[in-house]
């Protein structure tokens, strides 16, 4: 062979290609394990693995030539899901979930149990001054009330201490951190008594669009929701308990937001190596969560999801069919919107109604704790 021939036939053959034979298994064994992850979050876990750092489009067209497609669900589903034989059991409203009538008369008010859980926390014995005017104890039952049943400060019933009085020790309670101190000591404890560890490793973030009423201080539209009023960010763990909770505008994104929210949860939970969250906080988002706070973050999508739609092997049909059956509850993601249906018992957390951000928060710390304290007292 001539020197002319050698160079006219290694021109033809180019450069080498990006991703060999074992690149193209690493790549079959992410689709296998995140069969509904983006193309960038393929590209990103593959420079993880293997410290090879191509372009998205390469990776797309290696997929393809393995045999692994994307196959996005139909629009409508044709059928439905058979419905079962048996009907799921109904939880009624018996006995045991009934209070008796506190101090104030009311059923919202705290059991001698509950009170002895938290009493340490609003109670602080040995201090100078004069003694408090009113109980402690009816001042929380009172901020109670109000959470239950959503009534402005000057509804409150005559045998509560005057709303003024009341008003003001939820605003000191809110500023010192009271709520949300009871919180994490029953949250805690609660964990515990479920045989985890006091601290999560993992957690959950959404966030809710509520409306607002017209003194409800600074609200946006959620375009998406269609819902004008602000939006609580919550970060749970694995079991719906409150880790971390802020409040904006109805119009800011969640991606915005959550870095805020999820600082705060770090700066709680040191331990914390997971992070679950849906499409909304996926791609640079996540990217940039995972590398402000070294935690893995997992976007758990809808099956029915079109933007992504689903990976299947040609070579391994895992997946048979990917068809949009309506409601279909996801996998981590459901224990987050528990927490918001939890949330929504409370009438103070359906609308807001208050001005300031910090009252809003404050509402949700208690709400949750409220919950936590009912379960341990039993």
């Amino acid at each position: 062979m001539t020197n002319k021939s050698a160079i006219k036939q290694a021109s033809r053959a180019g450069r080498k290609p990006s991703l060999n034979a074992q690149h193209i298994e690493v790549l079959r064994a992410i689709t296998q394990e995140q069969p509904r992850s983006s193309l960038e979050e393929v590209t990103r876990e593959l420079d993880r693995r293997t410290g090879v750092q191509v372009n998205p489009v390469t990776v797309r067209k290696a997929l393809r030539e393995a045999g692994i497609e994307r196959l996005k669900p139909l629009r409508r589903a044709s059928e439905r899901a058979a419905v079962q034989g048996s009907t799921p059991a109904r939880y009624g409203y018996t006995d045991a979930h009934r209070r008796r009538d506190g101090a104030s008369g009311m059923n919202t008010d705290l059991t001698d149990a509950e009170w002895a859980l938290v009493r340490d926390l609003f109670e602080r014995d040995g201090q100078r001054g004069a003694p408090p005017r009113f109980e402690r104890r009816l001042m929380l039952n009172a901020c109670c009330y109000a959470l239950r049943t959503g009534c402005a400060w000057r509804l409150l019933p005559k045998s509560f201490p005057p709303w003024q009085a009341v008003y003001m020790a939820f605003k000191r309670w809110a500023a010192a951190g009271l709520f949300e101190a009871m919180h994490d000591r029953l949250r805690q404890q609660w964990r515990q008594r479920m045989g985890r560890s006091p601290e999560p490793s993992a957690a959950i973030i959404d966030a809710q669009s509520t409306r607002s009423s017209a003194q409800g201080g600074d609200t946006g539209f959620d375009a998406g929701k269609k819902v004008k009023g602000r939006k609580r960010h919550l970060v749970v763990d694995t079991l719906g308990l409150l880790l971390a909770v802020t409040v904006t505008a109805a119009s800011v994104q969640d991606r915005d937001a959550a870095a805020q929210v999820v600082a705060q949860a770090c700066t709680k939970v040191a331990g914390l190596k997971k992070l679950y969250a849906d499409g909304a906080y996926g791609g640079r988002c996540a990217q940039a969560i995972e590398q402000a706070h070294a935690i893995s973050v997992e976007v758990v999508r809808h099956p029915g999801n079109r933007s992504t739609g689903t990976w299947q092997d040609a070579q391994q049909p895992l997946w048979p069919e990917v068809v949009a059956k309506g409601f279909v509850v996801q996998a981590k993601r459901w224990v987050v919107e528990r927490t918001h249906a939890w949330n929504e018992r409370a009438r103070r957390l359906i609308a807001h109604h208050d001005r300031t951000r910090w009252a809003p928060v404050a509402w949700v710390w208690l709400a949750e704790a409220r919950i936590l304290a009912s379960r341990l007292a039993r």
